[in-house]
């Protein structure tokens, strides 16, 4: 047996103790320890892999922290064909790949077509230099 299991047992052990004394008895459970306990437990046991955040109370901390994404970029999202709210990788792969696609440069040949690939192109650029520069009102990532 490793050390890591070893301290894993050693750390559940203490666990159960504590709460075999403190907190079965008390009339006003603490749900978060109950949640790091059961989490501890399935990870010990290699049922499921460590989260990045601490318990349910973590989860919602830290979602009531993230502002939500501005409702007037839901457009913008559209115009680069991403779900509303990508994360700034996809939206720049959608923004390369559009602009490869509708570049000017490749519809030379025809006059009409060469007038909406320029359109097009300048409102890709618009709208993802509009997703770009609000980024940092909600996502935690970019600053």
């Amino acid at each position: 047996m490793g050390i890591v299991e070893r301290l894993g047992r050693i750390l559940e052990n203490r666990i159960n103790d504590g709460l075999r004394r403190n907190h079965k008895n008390t009339p006003n459970a603490d749900p978060d320890l109950e949640d790091a306990y059961s989490e501890l437990n399935d990870y010990l046991s290699g049922k499921e892999k460590p989260q990045d955040s601490f318990g349910r109370a973590g989860r919602e901390r830290k979602a009531a922290r993230q502002p939500p994404v501005p409702e007037e970029l839901k457009a913008d999202f559209a115009e680069l064909g991403v779900p509303f709210g990508a994360d700034r990788k996809t939206c720049k792969e959608a923004y390369k790949k559009l602009l490869k696609l509708h570049h000017p440069d490749r519809h030379a040949a025809h006059e009409g077509n060469m007038k909406k690939a320029t359109e097009k192109t300048a409102r890709v650029n618009a709208a993802y230099e509009r997703v770009e520069s609000r980024r940092g009102e909600w996502d935690p990532n970019s600053r």
